[in-house]
């Protein structure tokens, strides 16, 4: 079991959504909270209701994760002014929602780069540091899209099976150079966030749309115990078994779960 109390927690999207929730979470069972968000005053009204749960000082910077040089800038700016960070929460996501021929040039690199590049941007970072320390966590938020394609998605999943991909990789290369730094990835299905407002779920019994602050708390747990996978709802574990059948029946199953439907009456929200 990790203690969080006073350990130095980096949340990137974290003024809003599950980042906001976690966020408050963690502060309150002690933890130094270090708020990354591109919306300023989502993130000034997020780091005050932080200040009021919890005993360490809260952080909050504005910074846009899809640009290297921002990171690493703001990067540089946490380690002067909170000492580093302990855990890395990749949180900060997009999503467009449209099939992938609707889709503009700049809303395709939107996608990827928030919700893929940012990996790799945060994790140059700070990964250094963890490993010369011997310790750390980085925690990557992906979907449950990113375990199998759904129409509507194209661009999302691509990002997400990316994101599963980057931490498979990088806990294999830190098993063999710095045992002592985890890694976790997260997939959960459809969250009530808003972001994906308007999904259908055909079996909520089997596939339910998830609660926000249920999501933030088994994240928390799966922090706190070194889970180093957390996919949700536990169905979601049948996927892999799911593959070794032929494609179409694969196919056939994820039409019957209405996977390839459940973005028909997507709206999502404003400026995703």
């Amino acid at each position: 079991m990790t203690e969080i109390a006073g350990k130095s927690v980096l949340i990137t999207g974290g003024a809003s959504g599950i980042g906001r929730l976690t966020a408050l979470k963690m502060a309150r069972r002690g933890a130094r909270m270090i708020i990354w968000d591109i919306d300023s005053k989502a993130l000034a009204a997020c780091v005050e209701e932080l200040q009021e749960v919890g005993p360490e000082p809260v952080y909050g910077y504005v910074c846009d994760v899809s640009q290297s040089q921002c990171v690493h800038e703001t990067a540089e700016q946490v380690r002067q002014d909170a000492g580093g960070v302990d855990i890395l929460v990749n949180n900060a996501g997009v999503v467009s929602g449209k099939r992938f021929l609707q889709c503009s040039d700049e809303q395709i690199r939107r996608t990827i780069d928030v919700n893929t590049m940012a990996l790799f941007w945060t994790g140059r970072a700070f990964l250094p540091d963890m490993i010369r320390a011997g310790a750390g966590h980085v925690v990557t938020i992906s979907s449950a899209a990113g375990c199998v394609g759904v129409a509507g998605l194209a661009d999302y999943c691509a990002g997400k099976w990316a994101a599963v991909g980057f931490d498979e990789a990088l806990r294999a290369e830190l098993r063999e150079t710095a045992p002592g730094v985890m890694t976790t990835i997260v997939c959960p299905y459809y969250v009530n966030t808003g972001m994906f407002r308007g999904v259908k779920t055909r079996f909520p019994w089997l596939l339910p749309i998830l609660d926000e602050e249920y999501v933030a708390e088994r994240i928390v747990r799966a922090i706190r115990r070194n889970w180093r996978r957390l996919l949700m709802p536990r169905a979601v574990h049948l996927v892999p078994a799911f593959r070794v059948l032929p494609l179409r029946w694969f196919d056939a199953i994820m039409g019957f779960l209405g996977i390839n439907r459940s973005m028909d009456h997507f709206v999502g929200r404003s400026g995703d």
